[in-house]
Order: structure tokens, then sequence, then C-alpha cells
């Protein structure tokens, strides 16, 4: 059987640090819909890296 090692979700900040924006802007994204998608966990914003990374090799140049 083959194991897999997650990583872990990415907080807000550990994203927008990642991305180079502020914290704000990512909460702007994620109001409009046009972000990268999150997860809320409990009352807290997680991101999980491949999708984050997935996001952004679509958004061109």
């Amino acid at each position: 059987m083959p194991t897999t090692t997650l990583e872990p979700l990415w907080t807000v900040e550990d994203v927008a640090t990642y991305l180079g924006v502020p914290v704000a802007t990512l909460y702007q994204w994620r109001y409009r819909r046009t972000g990268p998608r999150a997860r809320r966990i409990g009352r807290h914003l997680r991101y999980d890296p491949a999708d984050i990374r997935a996001w952004l090799d679509q958004q061109g140049d």
C-alpha cells in the first residue's frame, strides 16, 4: 500500500506571503470569488498548497 505525505494546509498569512499580496487582498478575492479556493475549518480559513499552485498556474502572465 503506497503511503502519501500530505502537506499541511496553509493559513491566510502563508498564502499572502507565498503570493506576495496583502492578507486583505485574499479576503477581497474570496468575497468576489476570484481568488484561490479556501476552506473554512472552524472559524479559520485554510488553503491547500496544491490548490494555490494550480490557481496560480491558471492566472497567466
